[in-house]
This record gives C-alpha cells, structure tokens and sequence, in this order.
C-alpha cells in the first residue's frame, strides 16, 4: 500500500505514536472499515494498509507505544505473514488470538484510542480487556500522520431505476415504516450504505467494484427519509418523502430525536451515533437494520435481473477459458485477469468487476484472497492449476465464479484431482440439497465439507456468503459458513457456493457458482420446503474430475448441468467456439 503514500513504510507506526500524548492514549485500535463500516473501502479510507502494509480486506491493528500488532483472519494469515514487517508488527488469527486477549496480555493498566465514527458497538464490546481502559478519540491519529492522504470520495449520485429495482422507495419505506411503529419507534439510523442504495433507490461510485453512494440516513415511522449527502452529487430529483440535507447537518437532526426512541443496529453503525443520541437523552433500541432482510430477498424483477446478469457473464467466461486454453501458458496473472475483463467490457451492460479478480498460478492459488501485482505476479506454466475467482456488476445483477483449470497437456496428478472432485463433491451436494422453511445457512455447511473432511481435509472460509442486486458482492444477513448465524434462508436470497481445498506450496482450488433460493415443489406435513436454483453458466474442468469418486447421483447432476450451460452457450456464442463449449460439456 505504499502507492497510496510517499511516507516510508516502516516510519508510519513511530508517526502515528508521536500524536499519543496529544490525545492522552498509550495506543490506538486502527480498523479495516471506514465510517460507513463496509468491508470496501476507498483509498481515502486505508488506514490498516497504510500503517501496516496489510493490504486484506479484513483485520484490524493495534499499535501501542513499543509494541504494535495485526489481525486478520484465516482467509489472510499468509498474506499478512508476508506483507507486514515482522520487526514492527506482531501477527495473529483474529479468531485464534482475539484483539482482547493481545490487549489484556499488553496493554495492561494502559489507556487505548479508538475513532468511533469508525467502530461499531459489536467491534468496541469485542475488544474490551480485563484492566485495559478503552477511550474514543476527538481526532484520528492516522490520518494526522498521514499527511498526503487521498481526498474523501465524491461521486456523483444517480437513481436506480424501477425497472431494475422491482419496488418504489415509497412502498419499502412505508413497509418499514409499519414496522418501526409496531416497535413504537420514532426513527432508524441508516448507517450502512448498501441499506441506504436498497431503500432510496440509488446508487453511486464512491467506491472501486460496488455502487454505492457513501451517506447517512434517518427513516421515521410516518415513511419519510432524511438522506445526508452533499446536494452538488446529485444528477436527478429522488422520489417524494426523501428529504436532503447537508452532511454537516447530521448532527443538528440527531438532536431532533431528543426523547424519542431510535433504532440503531450496532453491527453496522458506529458507535459515535450511540454516543450522540446518549447525550440529548434519546431512547435507542438496538435491533438489526431493518432493510437487512428484505434487501437480501430478491423480488421477481431483481431476480430476473440477475439471471440476466448471469446469462450476459457466461458468454464472458466461456471466451475466456477457450482462450486460456490457447493462448494462456506464458502471460502474466495481471494478464490474465486483464483478458478476462476485456472479455465482459464487449458487453455494454458491463459497469465492471464486483471485486477485484483472483488470478492465482500454480501455489498462488494457495492463498484464498491473493492478489496479483503487476510486475510481481506469476507466469502461468504448462502442468500446473490456474485458479480465477472474479465477478461482474451489471446494473440489474452482480456477479461472483470462481473457476479452477488444469493447464496441460499432461495428466494431472491423482492427488490433485481426488482433492479437485472432492471440491466439487462437496459443490454438487450443497446445490441439490432440499431443506425445510426455516433453515439457517451454517446447518448446510457441512454438506459442502462432508466429502473433504472424510479424506482429513478442509478450507479455513466459509462456504456461501450473500450477493446484492448490482450492489455489493458480499452482502448479509444470509451465510452459509460454520459460524452459526440466526438468520434462516428464504426463497429470494441469493448465495455463493464456493468450497475449496488449499496446498500451501502447490496450488488452490475452489469451484464457486451463485444459486438463488426458491420454493421446491416438495411438500411435507411439517411445512414448505426450499431449493436451489444454480444461475452460473460455465463449465467446470472435466480434466481434473476422478469419475470414480462421483457417485451416479453426482455424476448425473454434474452431466445434466453442463447440457443447461451447452445449450444456453451455443445459442449465444459465435460458431467457432461450438466445438469448445461441446467438448466442455461432454457427458462423464
């Protein structure tokens, strides 16, 4: 991250340390998000990076006055091993070794800064340690010391049409403001800016991959919304019952709600909200963010959009991997990834990736997050995995596929391929699976591993995450992981199914496609059931399957979901590439 900085790297710590005493703080907890506590950030807001050199996009550091640490999760422990100096920086798994326990173990007596616009209420109850004094802080020590910091963000903001929004603003906050007046509450904060984008029906570009427009918002119980951006970002009039005001203003309208009861959700909103609304003696009820859910439920038109989404992106894929197959041995990942993305650019729906492109060769692919760098990254080579996670937004869809290829034109080694098919053993059980109403993601998380772990092996992610509707690439509140989230799945919401195996050292494979839940036709006395319907279009590598691992059952899916993707294909593809996508999708 020195690009984004002329400061050396290894005197950004000491900097940040020589503004302790003007803030009365022995540390600072320095963390990922930025004051709208999103997993993206812009360059403004790359505070972790920039201290550190850690460059995922999950973690957190703290630097003390002799001491300093990072953490991240499994997801990054190789990558924060390798970026971060180790003279500087202790490094640790932030689930393994939590933030409270390093605290408790170094901070002892000792009084630690944190910035609450930038911390949620969930974040500063994690860190809290025996003995260690947490203080918010007037002014962020980081950005002090970052003296050539970028520019905050400032895009222009744009409505998001009915026709790919499926629903008026007027009818979702008029739902949501039923619900706020069940709970007799007065108001909601809306911190999150995916939320925000849903409900007004907006989007933006103040951040690199997702369309979203940073601000905050307050809806009240009689539907109408208070959205605090600047007016100049405006490229058309909102609908009625949105009123504007300046950022500056927000302050002065929180104070508006003196008495009142106020609904925050204090894993999405900074603490600093709690903090102000605590002062003029507001009553803040802490409950989830209202527009969570039904963002994540997809109606008929966002449906259909993404379907679309996914039909335009296959055509994509599929040129791609003919051409890897061609013309691949030999370029760069950066190459590779540039390839893929002219690709999707032929499309004038394209609006660009919905994340930054996994091009992993060979032992990069280890690394579940890896990050090609030009000048930096790996020649792709005969006899080796090529693994490519990326994804698209298109403005009725976003997309996410990971692919993993074996680059010939030799046989891949067995234990490469029982490893491959136990992958997508694990891929073909989850998408089949039928489940009851009511289910929540982590108790299908094991169907996905049951294949791998029956061979000792496993993948340190989860295996489903959300998808927005040309909005962010990892929404919530739907998972499907280990981690036992509440939240049930319901027809509507959109998942990843993305298991993976990884060799330190030798190569990674994951096989993602994107499924969308809906009603099954199977009925039980016990109530409806759900399925899945699989919305990718693309192969999956044939050359790496050991078909005597595959039961009949999974052999047949596996058949009958690439006569889905040869059939959709060749009605849409240029004829040169028919005898590729046949031989692609030839029946085991």
């Amino acid at each position: 991250m020195t690009g984004l900085s002329s400061i050396p790297l290894a005197s950004r710590p000491a900097r940040v340390r020589d503004h302790f005493d003007r803030l009365s703080i022995d540390g600072i907890i320095i963390t990922r998000g930025d004051q709208y506590l999103g997993e993206y950030v812009a360059p403004h807001s790359e505070r972790l990076a920039w201290v550190s050199g850690f460059t995922g996009s999950a973690g957190l550091a703290i630097v003390l006055r002799e001491k300093a640490c990072v953490f991240s999760d499994g997801r990054y422990t190789v990558q924060m091993d390798e970026q971060v100096d180790h003279a500087l920086w202790d490094r640790q798994h932030i689930l393994h070794e939590p933030p409270h326990a390093w605290l408790a173990q170094h901070a002892h007596g000792l009084r630690i800064g944190y910035d609450p616009h930038l911390t949620s209420e969930q974040e500063l109850s994690s860190w809290q340690a025996e003995n260690v004094t947490l203080v918010p802080v007037t002014s962020n020590p980081v950005d002090a010391a970052w003296t050539d910091q970028p520019a905050s963000p400032a895009a222009p903001i744009e409505p998001h049409p009915l026709s790919y929004a499926g629903e008026k603003s007027v009818d979702k906050r008029t739902r949501l403001a039923e619900e706020l007046r069940k709970q007799h509450q007065k108001a909601m904060v809306i911190a999150d800016c995916t939320s925000l984008a849903w409900l007004l029906n907006l989007r933006g570009s103040d951040i690199a991959m997702t369309p979203i427009a940073h601000g905050y918002g307050l809806l009240y119980d009689d539907g109408h919304a208070e959205l605090f951006v600047d007016e100049a970002r405006l490229k058309a009039p909102f609908e009625d019952g949105i009123v504007l005001y300046s950022p500056n203003q927000l302050k002065e309208r929180l104070t508006a709600l003196a008495e009142a009861v106020v609904r925050i959700d204090p894993t999405s909103t900074p603490v600093w909200f709690r903090m102000t609304l605590d002062k003029i003696g507001a009553h803040i009820k802490s409950a989830p963010d209202l527009c969570s859910l039904p963002k994540a439920i997809k109606n008929p038109t966002e449906q259909e959009g993404n379907r679309r989404a996914h039909e335009l992106d296959s055509l994509a894929l599929a040129r791609f991997l003919h051409w890897i197959e061609n013309n691949g041995v030999g370029k760069h990942e950066t190459e590779l990834a540039d390839t893929l993305e002219a690709f999707r650019a032929r499309s004038d729906d394209y609006r660009g990736p919905s994340f930054e492109t996994i091009s992993a060769a060979g032992p990069n692919g280890a690394y579940p997050h890896y990050r090609a760098i030009p000048g930096q990254d790996r020649v792709l080579e005969e006899n080796t995995v090529y693994l490519v996670d990326s994804g698209a937004q298109y403005p009725f869809g976003t997309t996410d596929i990971t692919r993993t290829l074996w680059i010939g034109p030799q046989t891949p080694p067995a234990e490469l391929k029982e490893a491959f098919t136990r992958v997508l053993k694990g891929n073909i059980t989850l998408s089949s699976q039928r489940f009851p109403n009511q289910t929540p993601g982590h108790r299908l998380d094991s169907l996905a591993r049951a294949s791998l772990w029956n061979a000792g092996l496993d993948f340190d992610h989860g295996t489903g995450h959300g998808i927005g509707s040309y909005l962010s690439v990892h929404e919530g509140p739907q998972s499907i992981s280990s981690y036992p989230r509440p939240t049930d799945l319901q027809a509507g919401m959109i998942l990843s199914n993305e298991p993976g195996y990884y060799k330190q050292g030798d190569y990674g494979i994951r096989i993602e496609n994107l499924m969308l839940v809906k009603e099954s036709e199977l009925k039980s006395p016990r109530g409806p059931f759900l399925e899945f319907e699989v919305l990718t279009y693309t192969p999956i590598d044939r050359t790496l399957i050991d078909c005597s691992l595959l039961s009949e059952t999974e052999r047949q899916w596996l058949n009958q979901y690439h006569k889905k993707v040869e059939a959709h294909l060749l009605t849409r593809l240029e004829e040169d590439l028919h005898p590729w996508v046949k031989n692609a999708c030839a029946p085991l």
